[in-house]
């Protein structure tokens, strides 16, 4: 039998569960780990960074960072694969996921610490995962401290008054766009679970257990809902579609998340970083955007801009990212 790995985790995480979710697609064994009060020292022995998921494997390494644990996964278990054959179709699927995991989250972090229900609903939830068997007495108060600590924190995802309608705009806009492209398709690429499929799942799972998001997706994103059913336990039932299936439903993705929202803040970002400044600004969806300049997005455009010059053949992407507007930020 395969040594198991160990994944330090938690339910309120979405890159913990975006790691989970590849483990049991893959049925690589497992244990999934709560990192509460029991195993935090564990944990700190192990983490370089005190953020989860951490990933133990069977030979002692320590993996953090979801979506490069996943590609160290993949070189171990190549089967079945996470991404089309087809290189433009695996580049998108990967442009995808940097969207949901760069872009993605502002949403869900959003949602989460602005409006009072959400923000009592999680930090409750927060406590009780991370202090089991605490009295109830403790877990209000622990609650709180959580609450308080997290809500300044919605500066870091440039959430404030003036861009909760860009905020909000782009998860509602998202919630449609793939409610019509799930309505006739298991997963995002076609019959079985992309790269993609395991970055947009994670956060919408997050927003699907929060009062105020999930509210706008029972009424708006059933065939979403659905898919995030499946995407906690996926298997792969079909094949991946090619483009020419997939671009009618899909492109809108591209084109009005990805290319009108995600890749001209990740660049603004990128070029407030080499100069030195500590905000940037912007228009996104008609409104002034600004927010904290962030490290490791810039890294993470960078890895990005290295995948998209590795497609040596791009005869079929490029007009699929011109189309959708990215090719320019990408270049």
């Amino acid at each position: 039998m395969t040594a198991s790995h160990r994944i330090f985790g938690s339910e309120m995480s979405p890159y913990s569960v975006k790691v989970r979710s590849y483990f049991r697609y893959k049925r690589i064994p497992h244990q999934w780990i709560v990192r509460d009060q029991n195993t935090m020292a564990e944990f700190q022995r192990h983490a370089k960074l005190p953020l989860v998921p951490l990933v133990l494997t069977p030979e002692g390494e320590a993996l953090q960072d979801s979506t490069p644990i996943l590609e160290r996964m993949e070189e171990r278990f190549p089967e079945p694969p996470l991404q089309p054959a087809d290189p433009a179709l695996a580049f998108l699927s990967a442009l995808v996921e940097e969207y949901a995991d760069e872009w993605g989250n502002k949403p869900m972090f959003h949602y989460r610490w602005t409006y009072e229900d959400d923000q009592l609903s999680a930090a409750e939830r927060i406590a009780k995962e991370t202090l089991p068997g605490a009295s109830a007495e403790q877990i209000s108060s622990t609650a709180e401290m959580i609450r308080k600590r997290m809500i300044p924190r919605l500066r870091l995802v440039g959430s404030s008054k003036a861009t909760r309608g860009v905020i909000e705009g782009s998860f509602e806009r998202l919630v449609r766009i793939l409610e019509t492209h799930l309505a006739s398709r298991r997963f995002l690429f076609g019959g079985r679970p992309a790269l993609a499929d395991f970055g947009c799942f994670a956060q919408l799972y997050e927003c699907a257990v929060d009062p105020t998001p999930s509210r706008v997706m029972q009424e708006r994103g059933r065939s979403v809902l659905r898919w995030i059913e499946r995407m906690l336990d996926p298997r792969a039932e079909g094949d991946f579609e090619a483009w020419e299936s997939l671009g009618p439903t899909l492109l809108p993705l591209l084109r009005d998340e990805v290319g009108a929202i995600f890749l001209p803040w990740s660049t603004a970002n990128a070029r407030a970083l080499e100069k030195g400044e500590p905000t940037f600004r912007l228009t996104l969806d008609g409104t002034d955007f600004e927010q904290e300049t962030q490290k490791y997005h810039a890294r993470s455009l960078a890895v990005l801009r290295k995948r998209y010059a590795a497609v040596v053949d791009r005869s079929t992407l490029d007009p699929i990212l011109e189309e959708a507007g990215c090719r320019t930020w990408l270049a």
